[in-house]
């Protein structure tokens, strides 16, 4: 459908007794945010998706905290996130954002296929997970079927996913009994960050931070912010930061 079609056919319609949000989105062209810390990496993605007349890129996001922040501004239909990024990573803010604007889907893209992180890739509320080296044509498809409510994985990643689920290992962390946000807690302590900083990304109160901090190491009989982190990591919550030549 193009868009002149779709701007003209005002008709009254039974199959367009929609929500307001997947109305839209079949209605217009899918607005898109780009979040990725490479200028050039931007550029080459709005290039490629200009050439799609059902495609809008609405704007660009550096680092996982614009991401959050341009998504309440635009209301993107989808937005394609990069992983590694300063500030935030893609990961931490698909998990904002599917807290926060449970609507917007997100396509992660990136040059590292993370293994070992597929638990946490599943559960942060991502609708797909592309490799780089997936063809323009391909990334286009991709944004097409997350945007109509699909899911979509590079073969590599799809292959992943399917071993985790085939892996009882994926139930270790449930079997420690953390809560949802006992888990982003833990996630901030292992990046790094203090109790204000989680707070304000949480949107909660410094205290609440150091309540949850004393909880989670108790459930894991764990005393030092370094045993927090080797644990996080050993679980796939944190995504150890990318050396890369670009």
């Amino acid at each position: 459908m193009n868009r002149a079609t779709a701007s003209s056919d005002r008709g009254p319609n039974p199959s367009r007794l929609a929500p307001a949000h997947s109305q839209t989105v079949e209605t217009r062209a899918i607005r898109v945010l780009l979040v990725d810390d490479h200028p050039v990496v931007r550029w080459g993605l709005s290039c490629c998706l200009a050439s799609h007349q059902n495609l809008e890129v609405i704007g660009e996001a550096a680092d996982g905290l614009e991401a959050v922040r341009k998504t309440k501004e635009l209301s993107p239909d989808v937005v394609l996130m990069d992983i590694d990024m300063p500030a935030l990573n893609g990961l931490s803010a698909t998990e904002i954002l599917r807290r926060e604007n449970p609507d917007v889907k997100v396509l992660l893209l990136s040059m590292h296929p993370y293994a070992g992180h597929m638990s946490r890739i599943l559960q942060s509320g991502a609708r797909g997970f592309l490799l780089k080296d997936t063809r323009p044509a391909d990334v286009i498809a991709a944004i097409c079927r997350v945007a109509a409510g699909e899911t979509c994985f590079s073969p590599g990643v799809a292959q992943q996913a399917l071993n985790h689920f085939a892996d009882s290992r994926g139930s270790q962390l449930e079997g420690k009994a953390l809560s949802p946000r006992e888990c982003e807690v833990l996630i901030g302590i292992a990046e790094g960050l203090g109790n204000k900083d989680i707070g304000l990304r949480l949107a909660i109160s410094a205290r609440t931070v150091e309540t949850h901090r004393g909880h989670i190491m108790r459930k894991l009989n764990i005393r030092s912010i370094a045993g927090l982190t080797r644990f996080a990591v050993s679980h796939g919550l944190v995504v150890l930061q990318q050396k890369s030549n670009h």
